[in-house]
């Protein structure tokens, strides 16, 4: 991320996806970027000074309603990029506000059961 633009990473990270803001270990604070939490995700927000964003390289999260979440971004007037089903899952893609691509994923109807 950007320097100085935590706030930013606070509204998108932690006010519209629900994760908690974490305190980084004091010796890595002094480095900017932020953390963030929920459940097993981990989401670790470092600074670059030459940054650039992912647009292509990115995480995919699975999630519960991705129904549900869709409409969470657009509420907040986020794009959402529907994209094409892969094998067993919806999936659909936003960038945070730095234009760091996300994708979120979850098991449609045609998933196999194990």
């Amino acid at each position: 991320m950007p320097a100085g633009r935590e706030e930013e990473a606070e509204d998108f990270y932690g006010k519209i996806l629900g994760l908690r803001r974490v305190a980084k270990p004091a010796h890595l604070e002094t480095r900017g970027g932020c953390w963030f939490e929920r459940g097993e995700v981990r989401i670790h927000l470092g600074v670059e000074s030459d940054f650039r964003p992912a647009r292509k390289a990115h995480p995919a999260l699975m999630v519960e309603d991705l129904g549900a979440l869709q409409a969470v971004f657009e509420k907040a007037g986020i794009d959402v990029l529907i994209d094409q089903p892969l094998p067993g899952f919806d999936r659909f893609y936003v960038s945070d506000p730095f234009g760091n691509r996300l994708e979120f994923l979850e098991p449609s109807d045609s998933y196999p059961e194990a």
